[in-house]
């Protein structure tokens, strides 16, 4: 017993209480008082009554005095810092203060970012075009090279498909570059050789996923570079300018009107399986959007008809909406959102390029029959 009664005088040494006495000896004054109101916590003053310690009063008077030492301790730290007694607290209960809940954005995307990258794309091109215009066709070769690797990189992790990189990569530059001096001759020739060398280089590869991956470099090189060397043979004409915004503004009125009035009053999904923001509100927004935009450009820009610009805007709002369509549902097919995460807010480079590839298509064909090039 004495051992143990050394041991738990020695704790409660250690919480700065006074030593308890030895057994057979009275308690010190002041031991087990009660506290006073001015200083809680502490003994009040006065003697106490010493007398020999019955069996277990000792013993509970020094761990009283342990567990108001302790009490006043733990008051003066609350005391001193509330913020840390309420993070004690906290921690206690197994629990931390919440952080206050970030609110989503109803537009589903960083919209002030989305507008900004915007702003910065069109400058860039509205510089190469106002400077020497067949920089245009570089600002068409880099987005189609950077559209490829995102296209091959989303199908490489996402189907385990395998693009022909080196050929779809040369034969892409070489579609475009060719349509500057030999036009559709050119893009449609290196096309064809891209497609011979895909075929060779998957041969090494074995049978085992020959077909898939030939189809996709295949796809890959008309998708993308093909298409876009049409826009790149709206360049080199005189009037190549005038062209080159008429196809850029009929396709950028057609999905501004689609996305302010699907914003404003959609209500009827248009293809709810493949995009089911899209709404017949929108596209109606869309005609209207690309109609004046194709009248107004192609009257004042290439001195061609108004109804030359109505049908105009017709077709690039049917196409533009077929690529952002076909757009979706590869991303669907594959199950992801965006094809890359290159330009904030929009995704990545394929996800700006779907409503422009076909339409570069469709704008060569009709400017070309609506005003020729002398």
């Amino acid at each position: 017993m004495a051992q143990v009664s050394e041991e738990r005088e020695d704790r409660v040494d250690a919480t700065g209480a006074h030593p308890a006495a030895r057994p057979g000896t009275p308690e010190p004054a002041g031991a087990g008082a009660p506290a006073t109101p001015e200083f809680p916590g502490t003994a009040a003053a006065g003697p106490a009554p010493a007398g020999p310690e019955t069996s277990g009063t000792g013993e509970a008077s020094r761990l009283s005095a342990a567990g108001t030492a302790a009490a006043s301790s733990a008051t003066g730290a609350a005391a001193e810092s509330p913020a840390t007694s309420a993070k004690g607290v906290a921690a206690e209960a197994g629990t931390e203060p919440a952080p206050e809940a970030k609110k989503a954005s109803k537009a589903g995307r960083n919209l002030p970012a989305a507008i900004g990258v915007a702003l910065l794309l069109g400058a860039a091109v509205i510089v190469s075009l106002l400077t020497v215009r067949f920089l245009f066709i570089g600002v068409i070769a880099i987005a189609i090279a950077v559209g490829t690797f995102e296209f091959a990189g989303v199908l490489r992790r996402v189907a385990d498909t395998r693009v022909a990189m080196i050929p779809v990569l040369v034969g892409g530059q070489a579609m475009i570059w060719l349509a500057w001096p030999f036009g559709r001759e050119g893009a449609l020739t290196a096309f064809v050789l891209t497609v011979l060398a895909c075929l060779l280089w998957r041969l090494p590869g074995g049978a085992t996923g020959y077909l898939r991956d030939v189809g996709a470099s295949v796809f890959a090189a008309a998708y993308l570079p093909l298409f876009g060397a049409f826009a790149a043979m709206l360049v080199p004409p005189s009037d190549g300018v005038g062209r080159v915004l008429t196809f850029l503004i009929g396709v950028v009125a057609s999905d501004t009107g689609g996305y302010i009035a699907g914003v404003l009053g959609g209500k009827h999904p248009m293809a709810p399986t493949i995009s089911p923001k899209k709404t017949w509100e929108g596209f109606a927004g869309s005609v209207i959007g690309g109609v004046v935009a194709g009248a107004l450009t192609l009257s004042l820009l290439l001195d061609g008809h108004v109804w030359q610009g109505v049908i105009f805007g017709v077709a690039i709002v049917l196409t533009a909406t077929l690529g952002d369509l076909v757009e979706s549902l590869i991303k669907r097919d594959l199950g992801v959102k965006d094809m890359g995460t290159l330009l904030p807010g929009h995704g990545g480079i394929m996800d700006r390029l779907d409503s422009l590839l076909p339409s570069a298509v469709v704008s060569w064909l009709l400017l070309s029959a609506f005003v020729p090039v002398g």
